[in-house]
């Protein structure tokens, strides 16, 4: 099988901004075409999940295969890319634990096509399902040959009603994860993993960027009406916060009768900038990860040295050296 590593591609030119005379600051300017330095590539996903696993997955390892060949060293996959059922009792009878058949199946992609899957929301049968009869959305991350790199159990649990427009109570039959996972190092750079609903909680991302962090991923299935509200500002928030790329897969379209999902998968540069987008159904976006941009995004607004922890405490999460 052909296993890219990763594809290095020179960053894109972008001209230098002109001073302004008030207002927010320009944006540092990216290296000029022929610039030394070589930036990964990194693929991000929008599937369509439904109840049917074997659907799914032949979706999915079609996104992944098509990436790699486009030599992408990372692929990133929403929350919920193995099923999106349509009630309570067959999301539970459908899950499967980190050891089962379908995990090993994505394992073998990785292996496969040479790259890291950030498989985002992987609905799964913890060690104490036998006693809980309750499930975790668990974030997993594989390196190239396939191997466990990092679990991460989604901590804030989505329970929102919007009357007449959406209802959703996660907590009803999923255990909220007790840990922060610390940023993993991949060929694009240190990744922080988070899931969906994590989003609206900023001190997640801020303890995973004082952690290390230059990248952090969002994988989620967002209604339409909070994804067309609050998706790509909340995206962009947590980038301009943190300084860090952000990375967000999204499940789209009618995954089944009663749901439907809002799509717009995305990546955000270190300034707050969508680098990269993917278009109405089901598909992949591409952008290249600068991490040099990214430093010199923090070294010319430093806002982590600028703190003030004597004044409102420093956000640490447990476990998590700085």
């Amino acid at each position: 099988a052909r296993t890219p590593l990763c594809r290095l591609l020179p960053a894109p030119a972008r001209a230098p901004r002109r001073p302004r005379s008030s207002g927010p600051p320009a944006p540092p300017p990216r290296p000029m075409a022929g610039a030394p330095g070589l930036k990964p590539l990194v693929a991000v996903g929008q599937v369509t999940s439904t109840p049917d696993k074997e659907l799914n997955f032949a979706a999915c390892a079609g996104l992944v295969r098509e990436a790699a060949r486009r030599g992408a060293c990372l692929v990133f996959l929403p929350e919920g890319f193995d099923y999106i059922s349509s009630d309570t009792a067959q999301t539970l009878s459908l899950a499967e634990g980190l050891d089962g058949d379908l995990m090993g199946r994505y394992t073998a992609l990785a292996r496969e096509c040479g790259v890291w899957l950030s498989l985002g929301g992987f609905h799964e049968r913890g060690p104490d399902w036998a006693t809980t009869q309750r499930i975790y959305n668990c974030h997993v991350l594989l390196d190239p040959s396939g191997h466990l790199a990092a679990a991460y159990r989604k901590t804030h649990l989505c329970d929102v009603e919007l009357p007449g427009r959406a209802v959703m109570k996660e907590s009803s039959f999923t255990n909220p994860g007790t840990e922060i996972v610390a940023p993993v190092d991949t060929p694009a750079g240190k990744l922080g993993l988070s899931v969906c609903y994590d989003l609206r909680f900023p001190e997640i991302s801020l303890a995973l960027r004082r952690a290390g962090a230059e990248i952090l991923t969002y994988p989620s299935a967002f209604t339409v009406p909070t994804g067309s509200a609050h998706w790509e500002v909340l995206l962009r928030a947590r980038a301009i916060e943190s300084q860090c790329y952000v990375v967000a897969a999204a499940q789209t379209g009618r995954n089944h009768e009663r749901r439907t999902s809002y799509g717009h998968a995305l990546v955000v540069d270190p300034w707050g900038a969508v680098v990269a987008q993917c278009r109405e159904g089901p598909g992949l976006c591409y952008a290249e990860i600068d991490l040099e941009y990214l430093h010199r995004v923090r070294r010319e607004i430093p806002v982590q040295g600028h703190r003030r922890p004597d004044l409102y405490g420093a956000v640490v999460a447990k476990g998590l050296a700085p």
